[in-house]
């Protein structure tokens, strides 16, 4: 978690919600002692959370590879939308 000073905050607001929409927390500091934090909404965080699933998974799957039944079973899953 990155700190950082009220009056740093406030000359560059901007800059520091960008950080913390891509996912960082920011700590609060007013005389060298942390007051608030900043940190994403859970959705932020949800979807930081899926892309690091995601990225687990990155060059192990191939798209269009199951294009049937995985058993000796009759395969349904497509029947609506035929």
């Amino acid at each position: 978690m990155s700190a950082v000073t009220v009056s740093d905050l406030r000359e560059r607001l901007q800059h520091y919600l960008l950080q913390v929409q891509q996912g960082h927390e920011l700590a609060i500091t007013d005389d060298g002692k942390t007051v608030a934090r900043l940190v994403p909404t859970a959705s932020v965080f949800a979807k930081q959370l899926a892309m690091r699933r995601l990225d687990r998974y990155r060059g192990t799957v191939i798209v269009g590879d199951v294009v049937g039944p995985t058993e000796a079973t009759v395969w349904t899953a497509d029947e609506d939308h035929l």
